[in-house]
């Protein structure tokens, strides 16, 4: 089993940066791929970025393409988001989770899931 604990959310002014953390135990992340979700109030959960193992290759939605970079560190057990230019629909839930594929964006390809950090970006 991995557990995954995200760190990071808070409240931001439109405009402004956030970085979140992903922390793994339990396993190592260097084999898994990994990714970013969020879900906003009455929507569905949304696939955001996701790195491959070795972070040669990335993924992007058009909703956060050039705003949100991911990375991952691999001595660290840890995967990061850092967020720029960030909007008030930018506002949910966000959740990292690990996949056994090289790199997804399906979300039920997901196989272990953090519980989620929040982000609130006021205008």
């Amino acid at each position: 089993q991995m557990q995954l604990v995200e760190s990071g959310g808070g409240s931001v002014q439109a405009g402004g940066s956030l970085r979140l953390s992903c922390a793994a135990s339990g396993r190592t992340i260097s084999t898994y791929g990994m990714g970013w979700f969020r879900q906003a109030p009455g929507k569905e959960r949304e696939f955001l970025s996701s790195i491959q193992y070795s972070s040669d290759v990335t993924d992007y939605s058009n909703s956060v393409k050039g705003r949100f970079t991911i990375s991952r560190d691999n001595a660290k057990n840890t995967v990061y988001l850092q967020m720029n230019s960030l909007k008030p629909e930018d506002t949910a839930i966000y959740y990292c989770a690990a996949t056994h594929f090289r790199i997804s964006r399906q979300r039920g390809d997901y196989i272990y899931w953090g519980q989620g950090t929040h982000i609130t970006v006021s205008s």
